[in-house]
């Protein structure tokens, strides 16, 4: 079949790769009160839903007692809303581009506070899977429609503030979401989660009514059903595969069957995208070196990051004598400085570019990875969070800038696809994070008949060496960043009205 013919869609930047700053449409020179208000309301939004993402981690323990299931069946709850979410990604290219963002917003929100309202009130553990489902569905959608949103009401030279700005919720609702949900689990029902957050969210969807306009162009894109079925079960199976091959192993049944599927799907899924006039992923975004480059630095951030969230916790409630508490109050410090510095680290963005940021804080990430490789049965806890709070500051300095400095390649109309390629990707990440370093954990484990609690540590040590390894690529890759730097904002009368 021969390919259509259509105009370039990786090449077109919007501005600072180019070498030209092109006017922007009138929706980039809304004045500052009203861009404020836009993103007030997306971060009310994505912070409840955020948070929602690792609110149940320590819940499960409440569910099984509760429905008299088993640990395994427990986590479902946790892992049907990750596959979820990560087959709806790809999907919101297309519903960005379809449907106006008020419209998206209140979608997002509506079906959030209705699977949350499912939850709160489950009878049965299957309804409580069902509302996680519906949940999901939103948490999949909002994620692209926020930096879609974002980079269509920000001129290119304030793109990194506003990204850095979204960074604090990205950052912080994950991380206080444990603590905070191990606490109400202790004093109250389990059904607090979700009653607790049914306010937020309607609350979000009321202050969008009220104030939030139109930004994003519609296209009205035609919907490949095929494509839809073959995105399901790429991602799907992949996320599958690799989440459970740190439990399971890498050559189980249920490692090897998803991960064939889906990567036989994923195959044929990006053969048709590139074939269709309009395809669901506008995957030629990816031939833009600049794009990809940031993208695959994202994703490595991603599986060095998810190291220190993974593995202190296993160290410090199974292989030390640390509390539950703190080994959850332990990553708290690098949260807050990881969000604090998010916002910082974008206005430095817009000044500098990427380049530097991102050098620097792969740098910071391989040498605190080096230092908690370094875990024995007498490390403190103050050792502990200190060098996690430097690990979450080097993310902050590459996370979003990377992510930031990607997008800025892209022309605006395809900025909905390079959100959701970019998204979508940092999802694979983490999975495939997820289950090579708990691999790598338990392969390199000692006996402990032999070893004692060494044994096992020894086996979170050498998972953090690979974890520096990871950043040790992220770092090299980092210094072949090229064209981030935002140009300077427009003169005043250069400005459409």
């Amino acid at each position: 079949m021969k390919t259509p013919e259509r105009m370039p869609v990786a090449d077109e930047p919007s501005g600072a790769a180019s070498g030209g700053h092109r006017p922007g449409p009138d929706r980039h020179v809304e004045d500052r009160r009203g861009r404020a208000i836009v993103m007030a309301v997306l971060l009310a939004g994505a912070f409840v839903i955020i948070l929602n993402q690792t609110l149940l981690n320590t819940a499960l323990p409440a569910f099984m007692d509760d429905f008299g299931i088993s640990a395994n069946t427990a986590q479902w709850v946790t892992t049907l809303f990750m596959l979820v979410n990560g087959i709806m990604i790809p999907a919101t290219a297309y519903l960005i581009q379809k449907f106006t963002t008020r419209t998206m917003f209140f979608a997002a929100m509506g079906i959030f506070a209705v699977g949350t309202v499912i939850c709160a009130a489950a009878p049965e553990y299957w309804v409580l899977l069902l509302g996680r489902v519906v949940q999901a569905a939103s948490g999949g959608m909002i994620m692209p429609l926020m930096q879609t949103i974002l980079f269509a009401i920000f001129p290119i030279h304030k793109r990194g503030t506003a990204m850095g700005t979204f960074g604090l919720v990205i950052s912080f609702a994950p991380a206080i979401g444990p603590t905070l949900s191990g606490f109400i689990v202790d004093h109250w029902s389990w059904r607090v989660l979700f009653v607790m957050m049914l306010p937020i969210a309607l609350g979000a969807l009321l202050f969008a009514h009220l104030t939030l306009k139109n930004v994003t162009e519609q296209t009205d894109p035609r919907l490949d059903i095929p494509s839809l079925i073959l995105s399901t079960f790429a991602f799907g199976g992949l996320l599958f595969g690799f989440s459970n091959a740190g439990n399971a192993g890498w050559v189980s049944l249920q490692v090897l069957a998803p991960l064939i599927v889906g990567v036989v799907t994923l195959v044929w899924f990006v053969r048709r995208q590139l074939r269709l006039e309009d395809p669901l992923l506008e995957l030629r975004v990816l031939g833009n070196r600049m794009f990809t480059l940031g993208t695959v630095l994202g994703m490595l951030v991603f599986m060095a990051m998810i190291g220190g969230m993974l593995m202190i916790p296993l160290y410090m409630q199974n292989m030390s004598d640390f509390s539950a508490l703190e080994s959850g109050l332990v990553l708290l410090p690098g949260a807050v400085v990881m969000g604090l510095m998010s916002p910082v680290t974008g206005r430095v963005f817009d000044r500098f570019g990427a380049s530097a940021l991102a050098i620097t804080g792969f740098a910071l990430l391989t040498v605190t990875s080096l230092l908690l490789a370094r875990l024995s049965p007498d490390t403190t806890f103050a050792y502990i969070a200190i060098v996690n709070a430097v690990r979450m500051l080097g993310t902050a300095m590459v996370i979003m800038p990377v992510t930031t400095a990607a997008l800025n390649q892209l022309a605006p109309r395809m900025v909905p696809h390079g959100a959701a390629v970019n998204n979508t990707m940092r999802q694979v990440a983490a999975s495939v994070g997820t289950g090579v370093l708990v691999t790598v954990m338990t392969a390199a484990a000692r006996d402990p008949q032999e070893y004692g609690q060494a044994g096992a540590i020894h086996g979170v040590n050498v998972a953090f060496l690979v974890a520096a390894g990871i950043s040790a690529a992220g770092l090299l890759g980092a210094c072949f960043l090229r064209g981030s730097r935002p140009l300077p904002p427009e003169p005043a009368h250069t400005a459409q009205p």
